[in-house]
């Protein structure tokens, strides 16, 4: 157990907190205690959840909550909650074009952190991220784990607008943008596959708690890709996770 904080977040809402850390220790904490409160206290048709890395805000869809007496009762739902049994979680193989045309960043990112193009994609593809939070834009997943050799700071400037699919770094992170939209995160590819639609039942096929690790891929796969997504022939590839 952690020492967690309850806080009012508008009249619909309650926010919890962790520690202020990012560990999979922690983010693993708030999900056991998510299905914890959707297997016996809190009906997911009532309430939405949403984590993050260190917080879990819930949101009454139907009406006010009770502050005072919810927060009781969830400091005690969380002391319960003991090593609940967490759901599937999976590890997604995403295919990235690195080349130039998408790597708009790529020249710029290698010279500030003293490597070459070939050894930033390395050690990006090899490295296996968690996907700690979902938001911003539908679908954009916030991924721990970058190692610190391709930490680089947020672009001074933003772009007004940063192409869909764009895989950027910034900081402690690195992500997919889910569609066009500005953002100032160092472009480094692009992503075939979307992570967003709307269309479908479910909409963002990742999850928070799964796995995420990219494959270069050539611009001649990128393109029979994008054709395959089209017509709704491209599968995946993903690998459960040991519960």
């Amino acid at each position: 157990m952690y020492p967690i904080t309850i806080k009012p977040f508008g009249p619909h809402a309650i926010l919890l907190e962790w520690p202020n850390e990012v560990e999979e220790a922690i983010l693993e904490d708030i999900l056991q205690f998510v299905e914890h409160l959707k297997r016996y206290y809190l009906n997911p048709e009532d309430w939405e959840m949403v984590t993050s890395y260190n917080s879990l805000t819930l949101i009454h869809r139907k009406g006010e909550t009770d502050f005072k007496t919810l927060r009781v009762e969830l400091q005690k739902w969380y002391s319960e909650k003991g090593n609940t049994a967490l759901g599937q979680k999976f590890l997604w193989k995403l295919p990235v074009c690195y080349e130039s045309q998408f790597g708009i960043d790529l020249p710029e990112v290698a010279e500030k952190l003293d490597k070459s193009i070939p050894e930033i994609i390395a050690m990006h593809t090899e490295n296996i991220y968690t996907v700690y939070g979902i938001g911003f834009l539908p679908g954009f997943m916030y991924l721990g784990g970058l190692p610190k050799s391709l930490e680089v700071p947020r672009k001074s400037t933003p772009r007004l607008k940063v192409a869909k699919g764009s895989v950027g770094l910034a900081g402690k992170q690195t992500g997919i943008y889910p569609q066009e939209s500005p953002g100032g995160w160092n472009i480094i590819g692009n992503c075939s596959i979307p992570m967003f639609d709307a269309k479908k039942d479910n909409p963002c096929f990742v999850s928070v708690g799964d796995k995420i690790q990219f494959q270069s891929i050539s611009k001649a796969e990128y393109d029979l890709h994008k054709i395959e997504g089209e017509v709704g022939i491209y599968k995946l590839e993903k690998l459960v996770l040991d519960a």
